[in-house]
């Protein structure tokens, strides 16, 4: 390969190039991140050189036997690099083990120094992030309840779990994808976030808090090229803990995990003349 072809070659599809280890830089693009995949050819110039393409790096926070899962999955199929992010790595890292370049990270989202330990490894260790899935729950399902039921730590722990991780969250991601000319933040909400029923005092008031922190995201942020979605979702994730708890409801009563992926993953490629802030997900039997 020649000079002007090399050359070309460089400025149309890499960050970086290695030739005889002298680096060096072309400019950042939106569209590619830090995620390393080597490969050496031969050329007229002779000797070998490593040409280093990105992969462009997705952090789901909340990783699940759910939702978590499906959306690590499925934006490791569509060749990002994933970060999983949970509380504890029992189901991240079982994971990441059977995905390409993905990685476990512990994280308490409602911990400021650990989201930022966390973003900083991610960055150094995989790259800037390019797209944001929030996630987030207690891991046993909302605190179910009546407003005399309810203790109150189980409305603050909603609050910290469901707003202000958020709020902490994007405030590490967002400056990495400013640097790399927009992105992508996509949170996970609930029906709750738009009533309270008697039942849910414990959990709509923290799902109100996020919807209402995501769309000041959103107002916030579309200018700077960074796409803030939500998916409402509303209905029964599929979960063996849900399905051993309404043993008696048929298939299509349940939300399938990887269809709120796909809806996920959708909001991610849509052309910026056409963003969607607000989308739902529900089985076509719910009742809305």
């Amino acid at each position: 390969m020649g000079e002007g072809a090399y050359d070309r070659l460089h400025a149309a599809v890499i960050r970086s190039v290695t030739i005889d280890s002298r680096p060096r830089a072309a400019p950042r693009n939106a569209a590619v991140a830090w995620r390393i995949e080597a490969c050496t050819f031969n050329d007229d110039w002779g000797g070998g050189r490593t040409v280093t393409t990105k992969k462009k790096v997705c952090a789901v926070v909340g990783v699940g036997p759910g939702n978590g899962a499906a959306l690590g999955r499925r934006f490791a199929k569509e060749g990002y690099a994933v970060a999983l992010l949970a509380r504890t790595t029992a189901t991240s890292e079982p994971l990441a083990k059977s995905l390409p370049d993905a990685r476990a990270y512990a994280c308490d989202v409602s911990d400021a120094e650990q989201v930022t330990a966390v973003f900083e490894a991610i960055e150094r260790e995989m790259g800037p992030v390019a797209t944001l899935i929030y996630n987030t729950g207690s891991g046993k399902g909302p605190p179910w309840g009546t407003v005399e039921d309810i203790e109150p730590a189980a409305l603050e722990g909603a609050f910290r779990v469901s707003a202000l991780g958020l709020l902490l969250v994007a405030k590490k991601a967002i400056p990495q994808m400013t640097a790399q000319g927009g992105g992508n933040i996509v949170v996970i909400g609930a029906t709750a976030s738009r009533r309270g029923v008697a039942r849910t005092a414990g959990f709509a008031p923290a799902k109100a808090a996020q919807k209402s922190l995501a769309e000041s995201m959103a107002r916030h942020l579309w200018p700077q090229k960074i796409h803030v979605s939500l998916i409402i979702v509303d209905g029964v994730i599929d979960l063996p803990r849900t399905r051993a708890l309404m043993k008696d409801k048929p298939d299509d009563f349940f939300i399938a995990p990887d269809g709120v992926a796909d809806v996920a993953f959708h909001l991610t490629i849509q052309p910026p003349s056409a963003w969607s802030f607000e989308v739902e997900a529900r089985p076509f039997k719910e009742t809305w």
